[in-house]
């Protein structure tokens, strides 16, 4: 099958066409035939496969015919970087058809997305909350929904979103068409699967496991020179798109400072950016301007970028399921890609446990000019802060600060953390910098 023997629109056709599509991924040869015939389907298929194209062109195709200017198709999304990718998607695929659509989420002022409504679109895609919130002001009505997505509901499942998705649901009335896609298929999905879907058919691409064009690797390494290691793999790595995953925003910040000192460019997605920090990260990401990025889970469903070559887990996630989701953004659409992980010894219940669900054992990398004996407190493996309370304590006691030129000069307000007096207004941020030192002590020196 090829796209262009669908039974389809020809300007649906013409429009995948200049999109590039040419031969149909797994998902979509197998779900194209069944939902262009108006079949509810249970697609089981990480993100990189090619799903948006089913539930996209399916929708296109139903919403051609029919009344226009009314809100027909729902496709419901766990992100506001996902939603805006199924969006454009649809926008590249809808050619001139003249289907308008509309993404919904929160973040950002309602103003453009009501005016969007009042206008009259055909396609709403939205995120759980501000859905709610639109349809509790009156500003959306589902009463006309023909076609209903749910799309990475396992996502949806993980941030809490279950309640509202069902809330949701039950605005729909009468008979429609769903399609429900995830990337893997646990008990309260598929208890979520018995309830809104009418005899679906089930297709399962992969399921629960990683691409195959995907090449797994492990850096065993001493938490303490995490920082380093990473450095070096980046180093011996060709860096035109590489995402590195972290556990906290704060080692986000972080890894990002000491990752542009080394010459790199890079950037950083995480859930405290604004909504145009986010775009404006993704964008350069996208187009090359960035080298790298750092990125808590917030952007492990909604990063869409099929040239991403290497995957780097600087913390292994908590579960397979993530570790799935994670490297999903590495070997998309049957290319080829790279995702190494940090490993510290508390983290081989969880490698295991990866290795398992991979069917083989993970292959461990080893440099052969890189210290793994290096002592915790030497100057390669101290944060620059570390560093910095230590030149200070140098210059009280009456040492010199030409040594350390290199680094820059600390001024008076900077160093008032560190110094024995302290005025009413800076006991404040001394008591913080005291907290942060106490962090820095056990984890500081990744």
């Amino acid at each position: 099958m090829n796209f262009q023997e669908l039974p389809i629109d020809s300007r649906l056709k013409t429009a995948i066409s200049k999109a590039g599509y040419v031969k149909p991924t797994p998902i979509q040869s197998q779900a194209l035939p069944v939902t262009l015939q108006g079949g509810d389907v249970i697609g089981i298929a990480q993100t990189g496969t090619g799903k948006t194209a089913v539930f996209a062109v399916t929708a296109l195709q139903k919403m051609i015919h029919g009344p226009k200017k009314k809100a027909r198709t729902l496709i419901v999304t766990p992100t506001r970087e996902l939603a805006k990718q199924i969006y454009d998607n649809i926008k590249m695929l809808s050619g001139n058809t003249g289907i308008k659509a509309v993404t919904i989420y929160g973040g950002v002022s309602p103003k453009h997305q009501i005016e969007a409504l009042n206008r009259g679109v055909e396609i709403l895609v939205a995120c759980p909350g501000r859905l709610l919130d639109l349809i509790n002001q009156k500003y959306v009505s589902l009463r006309d929904i023909e076609v209903l997505v749910l799309d990475e509901a396992d996502r949806m499942l993980d941030m809490g979103f279950m309640p509202d998705v069902k809330r949701i649901v039950k605005q729909i009335p009468g008979e429609h068409q769903t399609m429900l896609f995830s990337a893997t298929f646990p008990k309260e999905i598929s208890s979520l699967a018995d309830q809104i879907l009418d005899h679906p058919v089930k297709i399962n691409v992969g399921f629960s496991n990683p691409a195959e064009t995907v090449n797994h690797a492990l850096y065993p390494v001493p938490f303490y020179l995490k920082t380093g290691l990473l450095l070096r793999i980046l180093e011996k790595t060709e860096t035109d798109s590489v995402l590195v995953f972290t556990r906290t925003k704060r080692r986000t910040y972080r890894l990002e400072k000491k990752i542009k000192a080394a010459g790199y460019k890079v950037t950083s997605l995480h859930g405290d950016r604004s909504q145009n920090q986010r775009d404006s990260a993704m964008k350069g990401f996208k187009q090359g301007i960035y080298q790298v990025m750092i990125a808590t889970d917030v952007a492990s469903r909604g990063l869409d970028v099929d040239s991403i070559s290497h995957v780097i887990n600087y913390d292994i996630p908590d579960t397979v399921d993530a570790y799935v989701h994670r490297i999903g953004r590495t070997g998309r659409a049957e290319r080829k890609g790279d995702a190494f992980t940090l490993v510290t010894p508390e983290d081989n219940k969880t490698v295991s446990a990866i290795e398992k669900r991979l069917g083989y054992s993970i292959k461990r990398v080893k440099f052969d000019d890189f210290d793994y004996d290096a002592p915790q407190n030497s100057p390669q493996t101290r944060n620059k802060s570390e560093q910095a309370k230590n030149r200070h304590r140098r210059a009280n006691k009456g040492g010199s600060g030409k040594k350390t030129t290199h680094h820059k000069k600390s001024s008076g307000k900077k160093s008032s953390h560190y110094h024995g007096k302290k005025s009413s207004s800076s006991k404040k941020n001394y008591q913080g910098a005291k907290g942060k030192n106490k962090q820095h002590h056990s984890h500081s020196k990744s």
